[in-house]
């Protein structure tokens, strides 16, 4: 086996793991678009985006099956739906505390650290409630 097979298998076995860790069966699909997903280091994917990835790697994927494997990803904790509009969302492979800017004219996600935000005065949750997550998109556009 050569190297880069090898190195191959050793990946593909870590893909698997970190499905079965989070609760899902790995899939020859959800394995492809993990694969996809989680090997180019932190990003933010949109549906669309992701579906073209696949297909121009060879990945047979409807973009109904992208959609349903990312909200199954953000459910089981491995993605965090970004939600700019009521139309858009995006997916980021970064599920650590921080925000993002919103580039509207790129319809672009970029990641802000948590440390450069500070969210104070939150109002009480109503009873049996609790606070999971506070999100902050800061909208960018170019003057003029």
């Amino acid at each position: 086996m050569s190297e880069l097979t090898s190195q191959d298998a050793v990946q593909d076995e870590a893909l698997q793991q970190r499905l079965r860790d989070a609760g899902l069966r790995p899939t020859r699909q959800r394995l492809a678009l993990a694969e996809l997903l989680f090997s180019k280091g932190d990003r933010h994917v949109s549906a669309e985006l992701l579906h073209e990835e696949a297909v121009a790697v060879g990945v047979p994927v409807s973009l109904a099956t992208v959609y349903n494997t990312l909200h199954q990803f953000n459910q089981s904790g491995l993605l965090r739906a970004v939600s700019v509009d009521s139309t858009k969302t995006y997916f980021d492979t970064n599920t650590s505390d921080h925000h993002h800017f919103f580039i509207e004219e790129e319809n672009r996600v970029v990641d802000v650290p948590a440390s450069h935000i500070t969210v104070s005065d939150l109002p009480e949750p109503p009873q049996g409630m609790e606070i999971a997550r506070v999100d902050v998109i800061v909208r960018l556009r170019e003057k003029g």
